[in-house]
């Protein structure tokens, strides 16, 4: 029987991407993603909601995500879950559910006054 793990979110950083390696060499970006929900009550009143995931993001997605990412920055991110068990120092074993991002993209508007950044490539250099 077939499966499918796909998660899709939008919504805000809570904080900057930490960055770290594993012990093999690869890098890891983890951050918080506060997705937010609003309605009206049946009263009219404004309502919201915000669900705080955690996401890890590996290898090239990583060293972008903490390169160009920062906390409040908005993003579309598809992904799936993955959890992980510890035990706590009491010997308790814990469950923690995160999303384990597969691609991301950056939703937020870039200043109109903002330069663009270009990238010249220096000339190469031979030994003659």
């Amino acid at each position: 029987m077939p499966a499918l793990n796909r998660v899709l979110l939008i919504g805000r950083l809570g904080k900057d991407p930490e960055t770290h390696s594993t012990p093999t060499g690869k890098k890891v970006a983890t951050f918080s993603l506060a997705v937010s929900q609003r309605w009206k009550s049946a009263e009219g009143e404004n309502k919201e909601s915000t669900e705080w995931v955690n996401v890890e993001a590996w290898s090239r997605l990583g060293e972008v995500c903490q390169q160009y990412l920062h906390k409040g920055s908005l993003i579309y991110l598809e992904g799936r879950l993955k959890t992980d068990k510890f035990d706590d120092k009491g010997g308790e074993t814990k469950y923690y559910t995160k999303v384990v991002a597969l691609s991301m993209q950056m939703l937020d508007r870039k200043p109109e006054d903002e330069p663009v950044a270009t990238i010249e490539e220096a000339p190469a250099e031979y030994d003659a």
